[in-house]
């Protein structure tokens, strides 16, 4: 029985079931993505232990070797959000790190799909605002000014190609800030006039 319980306390140990993970708020999107070293508009592709497979729709910053990139998530003490909040299929904007070193201790051969990570594959914090939900054209998260902590904020979704702008440096944060706080009522207004204007331009010739 002792044996026992030691074997699936150090199976618990492996696979981060025990640790915390202990940082300090970096900030909404706005403010971190400029740390990373790379900024992809991307889908999920599959999940495997604590990684997750995108395909590259967009590349915002940086240089992505290959068009599918392989991104670790939380396990034991990480500060990196769970890879199950990446279902296959959904779509997303991430500020990403590249895993240049293993830490000591950071790979187990016995539990390979659960570890820090590769050399050259990427990893993604959870300490700010490095990750944006994605849906069609527009996105949705802690994009700017968010309350610490807080993943899913009220806030009008934005254009990709504003945040896209943004991260080029073509446009600054206020840009973003006003559009994430426009009524969405009147934003529909605006483009039902514009169609209704097409249309009937289009019927008068």
């Amino acid at each position: 029985m002792r044996y026992l319980l030691l074997l699936l306390l150090g199976t618990a140990l492996s696979q981060g079931a025990s640790a915390e993970c202990h940082c300090v708020w970096q900030g909404s999107f706005t403010e971190v993505q400029s740390s990373a070293d790379l900024v992809v508009s991307a889908t999920a592709l599959s999940s495997k232990g604590n990684s997750v497979d995108f395909s590259i729709d967009d590349t915002l910053r940086g240089s992505a070797p290959m068009p599918e990139l392989r991104v670790w998530m939380q396990a034991r003490d990480y500060c990196r959000p769970p890879a199950e909040d990446f279902p296959a299929g959904s779509s997303w904007v991430l500020a990403l790190q590249r895993i240049d070193e293993i830490v000591p201790g950071g790979f187990d051969p016995s539990t390979p799909n659960i570890s820090y990570g590769r050399v050259g594959d990427y990893q993604l914090s959870s300490c700010g605002g490095y990750w944006l939900k994605r849906e069609q054209a527009h996105v949705t998260g802690a994009l700017v000014d968010s309350p610490r902590w807080v993943r899913d904020p009220d806030m009008t979704p934005v254009l990709l190609d504003l945040v896209a702008a943004f991260v080029a440096g073509e446009i600054d944060a206020q840009v973003l800030r006003e559009a994430s706080r426009e009524n969405p009522e009147l934003r529909e207004l605006r483009q039902n006039t514009r169609i209704f204007l097409r249309r009937d331009a289009a019927s008068a010739d």
